[in-house]
């Protein structure tokens, strides 16, 4: 199975100037690929009886080739892979809009999740250096993966510092499981509670650098636009944000790494996080846990290690069911923690008796069968003494 591999690599001035031009191409031609597009569907919606083929990505590079290049030089100082790949990306995202499984595509600014992607000849030279296209031979902080050979590499802008990723082919690597089904109730006090009793708060270390973003934003406000201190403070701004993304990134990755290594079945709800989010009182919280982030996860880690992942109905009433006579109350607030049964009288955590309704359907799943159960790995990889502790 094919696998993401992300690492920093070394530039000098040249090539940091080099890398900006490339993404500063394949954001202008993102963004006149979106206008022309939009214009394209805003015609056939005003004129049903003659409407416009929507373009294809070839279709567009063939018309940016013909309109855009001509008129602007510095297309020529960077590869031709970065626009071609820019429209191509366009157009898959449209696809995603058609199918309606994400929103329009938004329009780029430059400095904010600047990228580009190149293919041709590229080339693995030694532990820590990998030749690309036009760009030339880039230094890595970390040695590469041995016998690699990928076809096409992206290079991505986090703040001040530039990362190089592409994929490898990787085995499988089935793991002795510690259980044979485990359900996880995502939360907001909590990011999971497992039907084992195992409690995993998150991240808490971001709420301190939070506090500390706040107050560089405040500082931020009234200084002069493209200044020395403006662009200084930006900067700081970017890593501070990058550094949040990588602790929740870190916390998550150890989290569903200790559940597809010691489940058999992980079962998780489908959760309607786009709609959750639109709850103002909570939508901070609920977009700190990166609830869809930890589910694409499991998604690769339950084939990686030979787990198997089961996503509940979005309707299961989890949270309202009493998990040891069926019961289903009639409405449960977020206020009430504990769970009290009206009629068997079992009272406990309301996460937990989730998570045990969750395990219920992996059970009872036709093809479940019990794994020999073995010895685990450290549970300390998911940080859960951590978490026990608090």
């Amino acid at each position: 199975m094919l696998l993401g591999f992300q690492t920093e690599i070394k530039i000098n001035s040249y090539q940091q100037l080099l890398l900006a031009k490339h993404a500063g191409v394949a954001r202008h031609a993102w963004n006149w690929g979106l206008g022309l597009t939009k214009a394209i569907l805003n015609h056939n919606k005003l004129n049903p009886q003659q409407k416009i083929k929507f373009p294809t990505s070839i279709d567009l590079h063939k018309w940016l080739v013909a309109l855009v290049k001509s008129e602007y030089d510095w297309y020529y100082e960077v590869s031709k892979c970065a626009p071609q790949f820019a429209l191509r990306n366009l157009r898959q995202a449209w696809e995603k809009c058609f199918s309606k499984k994400a929103g329009v595509p938004k329009f780029k600014k430059k400095g904010r999740d600047d990228s580009f992607t190149l293919d041709g000849t590229i080339k693995v030279i030694g532990d820590t250096q990998i030749q690309v296209p036009v760009i030339g031979v880039l230094k890595t902080y970390e040695s590469l993966p041995s016998g690699l050979k990928p076809k096409t590499v992206t290079i991505s802008r986090k703040a001040d510092r530039w990362f190089i990723s592409f994929k490898i082919e990787t085995d499988r690597k089935p793991t002795p499981k510690r259980f044979d089904v485990v359900g996880v109730d995502l939360g907001i006090l909590n990011l999971a509670v497992l039907s084992t009793g195992e409690v995993f708060c998150g991240a808490k270390k971001t709420r301190q650098l939070q506090k500390k973003l706040e107050r560089l934003q405040w500082r931020n406000r009234h200084k002069q636009l493209k200044s020395k201190n403006w662009s200084d403070t930006n900067i700081k701004i970017a890593r501070l944000h990058n550094q949040i993304a990588n602790i929740r990134t870190d916390y998550l990755h150890k989290l569903t790494t200790y559940l597809a290594k010691n489940h058999g079945k992980i079962v998780i709800e489908n959760l309607n996080v786009s709609g959750m989010l639109s709850n103002q009182k909570l939508s901070k919280a609920i977009s700190d846990g990166g609830f869809y982030e930890f589910k694409r996860q499991l998604e690769y880690k339950c084939q990686l290690y030979g787990s198997k992942l089961i996503i509940a109905d979005r309707w299961f009433p989890s949270s309202k069911t009493c998990y040891c006579c069926g019961e289903k109350k009639e409405s449960l607030s977020l206020k009430e923690r504990v769970f009290e049964c009206s009629k068997c009288g079992w009272i406990g955590d309301r996460d937990l008796n989730a998570a045990l309704n969750l395990e219920k359907i992996g059970r009872a799943t036709p093809e479940f069968t019990p794994v020999d159960k073995k010895m685990p790995t450290s549970l300390a990889e998911a940080g859960n003494k951590a978490s026990q502790a608090e």
